[in-house]
């Protein structure tokens, strides 16, 4: 294996345990083993990679939904992975933080970019390119999720390596005066990678916490209770707005930069 592309087409299978063959053209990442397999019960799919880093499933129309573990070098693995089958579309489905007061609980966010705090987006470009989505991608999202009903926020998310901060009063701060919407740990690496490989992507978060606030912070009891209200919601805008973009065809991929 002497190529990125080589090595990318040994190891996304090793990691997924899915064939090649078996990946669609139109693909959902989650951080999230339960959206796998309700996308399988839905569509009467079979879940490759049980035991692995990484699980997947692809349905009939083929869709296929990743769940690929948590944080930004994960992200960075498999955005650089899926270079092995170019993809025409990424969506990912994951939570967030809310960081204002018009970010409530359930609340979908489609980030208009995603500030590199993370530090894996750097060993791909220079930290002063910009994270940004596809935005074509985005407007099949942003369409589905008003034609269920729901509403959503658009702004910037602040993507870090650290997952407890949530007592640090300094780091609040300092994501208030940049004044994002919410933070996460995957969407600027997601954002740049994709761009690194030419792969057209979005992001649908769901706000499942108020982490600057004592009474906000996630526990698992709260994280339950987002994720039985609002998951189905979440992954079914996500497998609709990326079905629509392949029966209509639309090329999605972002303007270069």
């Amino acid at each position: 294996m002497q190529t990125k592309l080589d090595i990318t087409k040994n190891w996304l299978p090793r990691y997924t345990g899915m064939p090649l063959d078996k990946f669609g053209e139109y693909v959902l990442l989650t951080n999230f083993d339960n959206y796998v397999q309700a996308f399988c019960q839905k569509f009467g799919c079979d879940i490759y990679g049980v035991g692995r880093p990484m699980q997947a499933a692809t349905n009939a129309a083929g869709l296929t939904i990743v769940n690929f573990g948590i944080g930004s070098p994960n992200t960075a693995t498999i955005m650089d992975l899926l270079s092995a089958i170019t993809p025409k579309g990424v969506l990912f489905l994951g939570k967030c933080g809310g960081l204002k007061k018009s970010t409530e609980l359930g609340h979908f966010i489609l980030p208009i970019a995603a500030i590199r705090g993370e530090g894996t987006s750097d060993d791909y470009f220079d930290p002063a390119v910009p994270a940004l989505p596809s935005f074509k991608l985005h407007k099949f999202v942003s369409d589905k999720i008003v034609e269920r009903g729901f509403e959503y926020r658009t702004g910037v998310i602040y993507t870090t390596n650290r997952r407890v901060w949530e007592h640090d009063r300094a780091f609040h701060q300092k994501l208030m005066d940049m004044t994002c919407i919410g933070i996460d740990m995957e969407t600027a690496t997601f954002f740049i990678v994709g761009h690194k490989n030419q792969i057209s992507r979005g992001a649908l978060l769901l706000v499942s916490d108020v982490p600057t606030t004592p009474d906000g912070i996630k526990t698992e009891a709260s994280d339950k209770v987002i994720t039985e209200s609002y998951a189905r919601h979440h992954l079914e805008i996500g497998i609709e707005a990326m079905t629509d973009i392949g029966d209509k065809g639309e090329h999605t991929r972002h303007f270069t930069y």
